[in-house]
């Protein structure tokens, strides 16, 4: 299933894309979130009958997902791109927090932080945790545990990450609209290979990130389990998990400026595309 939330922020509806339609959730829920998840909600979707057609056109894509518990994400966990951060391949997974006011939608515009000067962009494949994962035994338990995958931009201000962390990641990661999400949430029946996606972005046009998640150092059910012996995951919480090489931290690419269009595209999951604006 792809699963969609269309309308103004704070008033999206839910929707169903299914063989090219778009059919109206609202029967079913009054919204796609942890409370959904949590009560068997993509079960009761994809059972759902006489779900009534609409026409989404004009109207604004909201982030697949309503606003989740957390936001944990996984930094250097593709080998070139920690390599071109100037660090060796970490030998446990990078944890950070960004806050989950945060999330937009696809298509929504990003802004520039005050006193910004280093605003980046980091394609990701976002994990939704769709049940409660919790010591988990095994890898192998992981996958059972996640309710679907998106696109997923983590963007940055690396001199808010670096220069002014004071040893921690998450003010360089959590400011306004600095998660894009979207356009979907795609169940796992729909992703035949998780470590099998191709991941692209482009500012203003021009490539910059090309890979695949078999670059991953840690695997989606690795990260999953290694996470829930350290927190619990609940039903919407969202896992960020690492964007590969090509990003402005390299130095091989500007910064992104006001009036700057990022776009960034996982296969099967969508592509975003998102002007950059002052604070």
């Amino acid at each position: 299933m792809r699963l969609m939330r269309v309308g103004p922020a704070g008033a999206e509806r839910p929707v169903l894309l299914t063989e090219g339609r778009h059919l109206d959730l609202s029967p079913v829920t009054d919204d796609i979130g942890p409370a959904f998840l949590a009560a068997d909600g993509l079960r009761r979707a994809a059972e759902a009958t006489n779900l009534p057609e609409i026409d989404i056109t004009g109207q604004r894509i909201g982030s697949p997902i309503a606003r989740p518990g957390v936001i944990l994400c996984v930094g250097q966990n593709y080998a070139a791109h920690a390599a071109e951060s100037g660090a060796p391949p970490p030998d446990a997974p990078i944890v950070f927090y960004k806050a989950p006011n945060t999330v937009v939608g696809p298509y929504d515009d990003v802004l520039i932080p005050r006193g910004s000067v280093k605003t980046d962009w980091e394609v990701e494949l976002g994990v939704v945790i769709g049940r409660r994962a919790r010591y988990l035994a095994s890898p192998r338990e992981a996958l059972a545990h996640v309710a679907g995958f998106v696109c997923a931009n983590d963007v940055s201000e690396r001199d808010f990450q670096l220069g002014h962390s004071g040893g921690q990641w998450s003010k360089g990661k959590s400011c306004e609209t600095f998660q894009p999400l979207g356009p979907w949430l795609v169940t796992p029946d729909e992703v035949a290979d998780p470590r099998a996606l191709r991941l692209r972005s482009w500012v203003n046009g021009e490539p910059r990130q090309d890979s695949t998640t078999a670059d991953m150092i840690f695997e989606v059910a690795h990260l999953v389990w290694h996470l829930s012996q350290y927190t619990v995951l609940d039903p919407g919480d969202l896992v960020n998990t690492g964007t590969p090489p090509g990003v402005a931290l390299s130095g091989r690419f500007p910064y992104l400026r006001p009036g700057d269009v990022m776009e960034v595209e996982i296969d099967g999951l969508g592509r975003q595309r998102s002007t950059l604006r002052n604070a």
